[in-house]
């Protein structure tokens, strides 16, 4: 089932917050994070919805004077299937660009196989670690990937809405 992609709103919170505690066993956003990342004009949190219901989000954040965004968080339902999470990542990145970022950069778990072959495929490039960066003690590798020529790679989805609703 083909997703709409939206920004969030204060209303979605609930489904935001119930979809981290099914992703995430630890470091989860809470929900006074949610509704602060959903209002703040230094971020953007996109909703991936399928026949009503919250099929993932993503995250991006923003620094005044900054030419980079950092992909905050991502996260797609269990069970979704249909590439929720690539269409996440696109729409990530068509908004860093429309904000007039040049890179997109994110942490993950070192051990998180499937979302580092994701970024890879999707051509962002291994640039560092952070040793103990999660609250288990894993390692995070950052991964970036400079925006300027990625909108003709990317075949980002069309996005619903990206405005504040």
């Amino acid at each position: 089932m083909p997703a709409d992609i939206r920004t969030a709103r204060v209303s979605d919170i609930d489904a935001l917050v119930a979809l981290e505690t099914t992703v995430f066993e630890a470091d989860r956003i809470s929900r006074k994070s949610f509704r602060h990342l959903a209002e703040t004009d230094t971020a953007i949190v996109l909703i991936a919805e399928a026949a009503g219901r919250l099929a993932g989000y993503a995250v991006v954040l923003f620094r005044k004077g900054n030419a980079g965004a950092r992909l905050y968080s991502i996260a797609a339902a269990p069970g979704a299937g249909n590439g929720y999470g690539r269409k996440l990542l696109h729409a990530a990145e068509h908004a860093a660009r429309d904000r007039g970022c040049r890179s997109l950069r994110l942490e993950v778990r070192h051990d998180n196989d499937r979302a580092r072959i994701l970024y890879e495929k999707n051509g962002y490039r291994l640039i560092g670690e952070l040793a103990g960066y999660y609250a288990d003690g894993a390692t995070a590798f950052k991964y970036e990937k400079p925006l300027e020529d990625g909108a003709a790679k990317t075949g980002a989805p069309t996005v619903v809405e990206l405005r504040r609703a």
